[in-house]
């Protein structure tokens, strides 16, 4: 699992679209918000997935998520990366989901074995099939592990460790301070470790 960044020297982030096309999402340019869209969709997406563990409720987040981003588009820092403020807006929307009685019976019903495309998330470079079919598996159990875990502790996990937020970071999206985030996630990891324990070798 990752541990958070030493602080001690700041570096300028690298940003995934130029200054130039983060200040015309700024007014709503229609081709800036296009290119917005296409570069961190993955991010949006990724994150829905994981917090809501349904592909289809993920889909609609995440459409959610760019709808508002066009309405707070002038609210943008452009000096820094997009993706922790999308990240934030993401599970803003997912947590409106986490309160709605479909959500609960999508859950319910749902199955993550429906879901092999879920390996494809892994960063792995070309395996052989029987390698990738492992992987698959052990994505699976992973996320299944994971959806178990109460929401606010999946959100810590989700944020920390598949999106790179340090706890810092996440102590802002969630509106905990940094000591609960940190006793949220050692918590989370505890629990994942129980879960996992004599299912991933």
């Amino acid at each position: 699992m990752k541990t958070d960044a030493d602080k001690s020297g700041k570096k300028k982030e690298k940003l995934t679209l130029s200054q130039d096309v983060l200040n015309r999402v700024r007014t709503r340019d229609p081709d800036a918000l296009g290119q917005l869209f296409d570069a961190y969709f993955p991010v949006v997406y990724g994150t829905a997935f994981r917090l809501l563990g349904n592909r289809d409720q993920a889909q609609d987040a995440s459409q959610d998520v760019f709808c508002k981003v066009h309405r707070a588009a002038d609210q943008l820092d452009t000096s820094r990366d997009p993706a922790p403020w999308l990240v934030g807006i993401t599970y803003n929307v997912c947590r409106d989901y986490w309160r709605s009685r479909a959500h609960r019976l999508a859950t319910q019903s749902a199955s993550l074995d429906e879901h092999p495309a879920l390996g494809a998330t892994l960063k792995v470079d070309g395996p052989d099939p029987e390698t990738q079919a492992s992987l698959n598996q052990r994505e699976i159990l992973v996320q299944e592990a994971i959806m178990s875990l109460p929401e606010d502790m999946r959100t810590v996990v989700v944020l920390h460790d598949y999106q790179g937020m340090t706890h810092e970071e996440i102590s802002h999206v969630v509106g905990a301070s940094h000591a609960a985030v940190r006793k949220r996630y050692s918590r989370a990891l505890s629990q994942l470790a129980k879960a996992l324990k004599d299912q991933l070798v």
